[in-house]
């Protein structure tokens, strides 16, 4: 396969450069594509070499303290959950009908036993289109998807593995040829992203959910603030806002700005996937934080604002979540381990600027995550993400 173009000069990926064609109304090859072309090329990415260019917790009194449900859909964390008020919780949480693909032969098949996948998403629309009543009123075309990330979680339940995809991956999308990984969910919603990434990764989902990214303005002014460390100061063009490096705390509003920018970034999308996590991390560290677990008032606003804010499929019930909780009630905030998946750097396609995935290192990740041995991946290939200093 032949080196890819570079991208334009110092432009990263999700920085500029037109959105991606309609979609043809057929399936069988993205725009320009011919039928059949995308599997090909899907093949073609697995087999080449050269595609692409170069405290612990704290309980309080009477109340069960479990980590990681809500928190680790949703903010793909750590974080002290109340299960006292269980029956109002569990019904703030919408359930989206007929997201999981068909049980057929073509998914791959099941995983190592007591492990979980979910697919967890944030939306870029203004509009609640991802979560709540936005599910069943949504529309090809009007939204994508902002953050991607993959929630693996071991049988043992001693750690969390979130894998976050760059928004411009180009993959293979069933039934529309080559395209960026986001433009699945606006083509053909949150199923067509599931069976887009399970054809990428080889890796069976479980379950989904999906964080509508206003509920994160809620959740932190419901923690009063959310402390974040800015490597050094940067001017964000398409918000006129300036963050200044240091330890900022951020209101609601300022953490929607923060965790969306792109533009201006010394790295683009990857920039901003750091910015994702290290929130992520901040605001589950808050949300445990001892201050809040023993403020009843504080801890229950929360809690109705985060399961306020998101959706999971239908196939996950209330029994299923207090289950998950109390299976990861040992799980540690330093216990979260957060990647990205493997690149090779950015360059275009169709007139777009995209990020182009590394074959090998990709594969070796994903085959870590389906065969349970992602504690000898990171030993062997490492981590990184989530901590300290972001840009």
């Amino acid at each position: 396969m032949p080196p890819e173009p570079a991208g334009a000069p110092g432009q990263a990926p999700g920085t500029g450069g037109p959105e991606p064609p309609r979609p043809p109304q057929a399936p069988g090859g993205g725009a320009g594509q011919g039928p059949g072309k995308g599997e090909t090329e899907n093949a073609a990415f697995w087999e080449g070499s050269d595609g692409g260019p170069g405290g612990r917790r704290r309980r309080w009194p009477r109340i069960l303290i479990a980590i990681g449900v809500f928190t680790a859909l949703v903010v793909a964390g750590i974080g002290g959950l109340l299960w006292e008020r269980q029956s109002s919780y569990n019904g703030n949480i919408d359930r989206i009908q007929g997201v999981m693909p068909d049980d057929d032969p073509d998914r791959p098949g099941p995983n190592v036993k007591g492990t979980e996948n979910w697919l967890l998403v944030g939306s870029d629309s203004r509009e609640r289109n991802t979560t709540g009543e936005g599910n069943r009123t949504w529309r090809p075309g009007q939204q994508r998807t902002d953050t991607i990330m993959l929630l693996h979680l071991p049988a043992d339940r001693k750690k969390a593995y979130i894998v976050s995809f760059p928004r411009d991956a180009w993959v293979e999308v069933p039934g529309y040829g080559n395209q960026k990984i986001n433009a699945a969910f606006s083509y053909g919603g949150p199923k067509l992203l599931i069976e887009t990434v399970e054809n990428l990764t080889g890796i069976r989902i479980d379950h989904y959910g999906a964080i509508d990214f206003e509920g994160f303005k809620s959740m932190t002014d419901a923690l009063g603030g959310v402390t974040v460390n800015i490597k050094e100061t940067v001017y964000d063009p398409a918000r006129k806002k300036q963050w200044t490096a240091g330890k900022q705390k951020l209101n609601g509003e300022d953490a929607l700005l923060f965790v969306r920018q792109r533009y201006n970034l010394p790295n683009g999308d990857f920039d901003r996937i750091k910015r994702q996590q290290a929130f992520l991390r901040a605001l589950a560290k808050q949300a445990s934080d001892r201050g809040t677990l023993t403020n009843p008032l504080k801890l229950d606003r929360f809690l109705s604002a985060l399961t306020k804010s998101i959706s999971v499929d239908e196939g996950v019930s209330a029994g299923d979540l207090r289950s998950l909780a109390l299976s990861m009630r040992g799980v540690r905030a330093s216990d979260v381990v957060f990647m990205t998946t493997p690149h090779r750097g950015t360059g275009t396609r169709a007139r777009q600027s995209v990020v182009f995935l590394d074959p090998a290192k990709s594969k070796a990740l994903f085959e870590a995550v389906k065969t349970a041995k992602m504690d000898e991946y990171v030993r062997q290939h490492g981590a990184g993400g989530g901590g300290g200093a972001v840009s």
